[in-house]
C-alpha cells in the first residue's frame, strides 16, 4: 500500500507536466446541495482526466531497457490516453487495448497521442486478458489502469492538492472504477487531515465496489452498457479493495437517469463538460445518496470530461425530457379540417412552441372518424407541461403525456 511519502514524492516527481486543476466553490448548485459544494475539475487535464497522474508517475519509474521494449496497457479510454501522450513524450513506444465499446472520441485521441490502438471484447475485462497475453507475447512493460502502487500514488497527489485548495474539507465524493483515485486520495487526504468523510460513488452497471462491501471480499461483475463507461469495471483491483475498506466510509450506486441529469446541469449551470464518471458524484448529490448537512465542505471530484458529443446531444434531448422543457403528447381530435390548425393555436397560445407533428390513423388505437397527433413540444418545464395539459382537456381534447421508458440493468442493487 502507498505511503504519504510515496504519494509526496510522486507529487514531485510529476508536479512539471501535470495540471494544476481548480477546486472552486460552486455558486449554481445553492438550490440543490444544502452544504457549501466544491467542484475539483479534474477533466480540464490535457487529456482530459485525472489519469496522467498515476501514468506519468508509473512511466517515470520505467529503466532504460523497459522504456526501449515498451509499454502496454488495457484500458475503457482515459488511463489510455494518458499513458500515450505521456509515452509519446517521454520516447516510450505504448501499445494500447481497448474495448470494442469504447466511445469513438476516446479511441482517436489514444491513436492521436501515437499509440497503437489494438480494440478487443466488448468489456474491459476482456481488454484486460488481451493485453496480459500481449505483454508476454511482445515482451512488453504492463501499465495498469488501477492496480498498481505507483499508478495509485500517482492519483494520490489530487488529495495534495486538495488539502491546499479546501483546507477544511468535510466530505470528498469520488468515482469508483477500479478505485485507484479514491484510494490514491484517500491515502494522502486522511493522512493529513484523518476527519475527512470519502464517499464512493459507482453506476448501477457496474456496482462491483457496493458488492464487495457487502461480501467482505472481492466480488466480480457482469457490466452492461452504461453512460459512466470510465467506471464501469468488473472487479476492483487486489491493492485498492483493502485501501478502500479501511478509508472509505460509504459507497452509493447511481442509475443512468440521476448521471444524465447531472451531466446535463454541469453543462447548462458550470458551463463544463464532463463525461458519465466524471458526473457520478453530482448524481449522487441530487438523488439523495449522499447526505450533507449545511454548512459542510463538500468536495465533488469531476474525474474526466471525455464525452462523444454524439452522446452529449442525446444527453441533453433526454435531460429536456425529463425537465418537462421537451414533452410528447398523444392528442386525440375529430378528423375533420381545421382540426390541427386549432390545436396548434391552442398550443401556441398556452406559450409552447411545436417542433414536430405526427398522424396516425391507420395503427391507432382509435375509432374511424378520429385522428392521433403525436406533437413533439418545447415548453419552459414541468409545470408548463401540467399547465398545457389542464388547458388542452378543459377544450375537451383527449391528452396524454407519452412517458419515456426507463431500464433498470441487471446488476443494480435494491433499495
Amino acid at each position: 500500500m502507498p505511503t504519504l511519502a510515496d504519494i509526496q514524492a510522486a507529487r514531485e516527481r510529476v508536479r512539471d507536466e501535470i495540471v494544476l486543476t481548480p477546486c472552486t466553490r460552486s455558486l449554481v448548485f445553492d438550490d440543490l446541495v444544502d452544504a457549501d459544494l466544491f467542484f475539483k475539475f479534474e477533466n480540464l487535464h490535457r487529456t482530459g482526466s485525472f489519469k496522467e497522474r498515476g501514468a506519468l508517475n508509473r512511466l517515470l519509474h520505467l529503466s532504460d531497457e523497459e522504456r526501449t521494449r515498451g509499454v502496454i496497457t488495457a484500458s475503457a479510454g482515459n488511463h489510455a490516453q494518458a499513458v500515450a501522450y505521456h509515452a509519446r513524450r517521454l520516447g516510450v513506444p505504448a501499445t494500447v487495448v481497448m474495448p470494442e465499446t469504447t466511445p469513438l472520441v476516446k479511441v482517436q485521441n489514444t491513436r492521436r497521442h501515437g499509440a497503437q490502438v489494438i480494440l478487443h471484447g466488448q468489456r474491459f475485462s476482456e481488454a484486460i486478458e488481451e493485453s496480459k497475453r500481449l505483454q508476454v507475447e511482445r515482451e512488453l512493460v504492463m501499465i495498469h489502469a488501477y492496480d498498481d502502487d505507483l499508478v495509485i500514488a500517482g492519483q494520490g497527489t489530487l488529495g495534495l492538492e486538495l488539502a491546499e485548495q479546501v483546507p477544511d474539507v468535510d466530505v470528498v465524493i469520488v468515482p469508483i472504477g477500479g478505485g485507484g483515485i479514491i484510494s490514491g486520495t484517500a491515502i494522502a487526504l486522511r493522512a493529513l487531515k484523518p476527519g475527512v468523510r470519502f464517499v464512493g460513488v459507482e453506476v448501477e452497471a457496474a456496482p462491483s465496489a457496493w458488492l464487495s462491501r457487502q461480501a467482505g471480499t472481492i466480488v466480480e461483475v457482469e457490466t452492461s452498457e452504461t453512460l459512466a463507461d470510465g467506471i464501469a469495471v468488473k472487479r476492483l483491483g487486489d491493492r485498492t479493495f483493502p485501501i478502500i475498506e479501511e478509508h472509505v466510509e460509504d459507497i452509493v450506486v447511481v442509475g443512468e437517469e440521476d448521471i444524465a441529469r447531472a451531466i446535463l446541469l454541469l453543462l447548462e449551470r458550470e458551463k463544463t463538460v464532463v463525461e458519465g464518471a466524471g458526473a457520478s458524484p453530482l448524481a449522487a448529490l441530487l438523488s439523495g445518496k449522499v447526505r450533507v448537512l449545511p454548512g459542510e465542505k463538500v468536495v465533488a471530484v469531476l474525474c474526466g470530461g471525455n464525452i462523444d458529443v454524439n452522446m452529449i446531444s442525446r444527453i441533453i434531448d433526454r435531460g429536456l425530457v425529463d425537465d418537462g422543457r421537451l414533452a410528447r403528447l398523444r392528442v386525440t381530435v375529430r378528423d375533420r379540417p381545421g382540426s390541427l390548425a386549432r390545436l396548434t393555436a391552442l398550443v401556441a397560445g398556452a406559450g409552447a412552441n411545436v417542433l414536430e407533428v405526427a398522424h396516425q390513423r391507420e395503427f391507432a388505437d382509435i375509432s374511424v372518424g378520429d385522428v392521433e397527433i403525436v406533437m413533439h413540444l418545447e415548453t419552459r418545464g414541468r409545470e408548463h407541461v401540467d399547465e398545457l395539459l389542464v388547458k388542452m382537456r378543459g377544450t375537451g381534447v383527449q391528452v396524454e403525456e407519452m412517458a419515456v421508458p426507463q431500464r433498470r440493468p441487471k446488476n443494480a442493487p435494491r433499495g
